[in-house]
């Protein structure tokens, strides 16, 4: 599966652990795990309530260009 999101990348950069996300969502650290390795995707839903915890736009967690990627 090609890399959809920059959630672990954001996260670095938001000195943020992914078990810190998985708190603040209420979801299981391997879901969210799985999210930061690209190996599954959250909903759009999902990743409008992660932008709002990373404090990021909904454009900063998602790559733009799928066919350079």
């Amino acid at each position: 599966m090609r890399d959809i999101n920059r959630l672990k990348v954001v996260l670095v950069e938001k000195k943020r652990t992914s078990k810190w996300l998985a708190e603040q969502l209420g979801k299981d650290p391997a879901t969210v795990s799985k999210w930061c390795t690209n190996t599954t995707q959250p909903s759009l839903e999902m990743l409008i309530q992660i932008a709002k915890h990373l404090g990021v736009t909904l454009d900063e967690l998602v790559i733009k260009d799928l066919q350079n990627n």
